[in-house]
């Protein structure tokens, strides 16, 4: 089941077009990675897809819905659970109630996502319940939006950055979580410049450049691949 299709999206800022006609599909229980330089379109096809910004051309088909000019709160419950570049908590909210906050249930009748079952995930979460979002570290407080997108039981879960500007013992706490939550079939796309990480939990990588999908193909082809990962990615 294609749970997500763009065909030609164009998205700009002002008079700044930054999509230039970007071309991506999903399949239910599929994990996509989208990955580019800085500057290539990334984050705004993120926001285009959670309607932070006016689709300028093309269509944009969540679960089957295809209007092209949904408000972002009916995009986020329709089942898509967003985990923000820069995370975005509630700074004076503690830990249990920015999970509180956000818990919705499972739209398909079972137990879903929890309280307990995100803890679980994340048990350094669990010693901090009562601590502001504000007193946290990095690295918690992006366990706390991870846990904080669960909460909703999304049908699709959005990662921008995962683990941007964490340290290394962390990012790798974060790739563990997330190597979890895709075994449990969980859909995700994810944005990261980690391609080895991103390799282990991926099916697909996605690459944009000024805007367009300009490669695209399993992870391993890319690792393999050290002109593409030159031209498009600088490494």
């Amino acid at each position: 089941m294609t749970i997500l299709e763009l065909r030609g999206v164009e998205a700009s800022y002002g008079q700044g077009r930054v999509l230039q006609g970007v071309d991506l599909s999903m399949q239910q229980g599929e994990c996509v990675a989208l990955l580019g330089r800085n500057g290539m379109g990334k984050t705004t096809t993120i926001r285009t897809i959670m309607g932070q910004l006016p689709l300028l051309a093309g269509s944009i088909s969540r679960f089957g819905d295809s209007r092209s000019h949904r408000p972002s709160h009916d995009i986020a419950a329709s089942g898509i659970g967003l985990v923000p570049e820069g995370r975005q908590i509630f700074s004076n909210l503690s830990v249990q109630e920015n999970l509180t906050a956000f818990h919705r249930p499972d739209q398909t009748g079972q137990a879903g996502w929890g309280a307990e079952s995100v803890l679980a995930l994340f048990p350094r979460l669990a010693e901090r319940l009562d601590h502001a979002g504000s007193n946290l570290s990095g690295g918690e407080q992006q366990m706390l939006a991870i846990g904080r997108a669960l909460m909703t039981n999304p049908r699709l879960l959005i990662l921008d950055e995962a683990t941007e500007g964490l340290a290394p013992i962390i990012r790798q706490q974060i790739w563990q979580c997330l190597a979890e939550i895709r075994k449990s079939g969980q859909s995700i796309l994810v944005v990261d410049k980690n391609i080895r990480d991103l390799a282990v939990i991926a099916d697909r990588f996605l690459i944009l450049e000024k805007g367009q999908v300009v490669w695209q193909g399993e992870p391993q082809t890319l690792l393999d691949d050290k002109a593409i990962q030159h031209r498009y990615l600088g490494v």
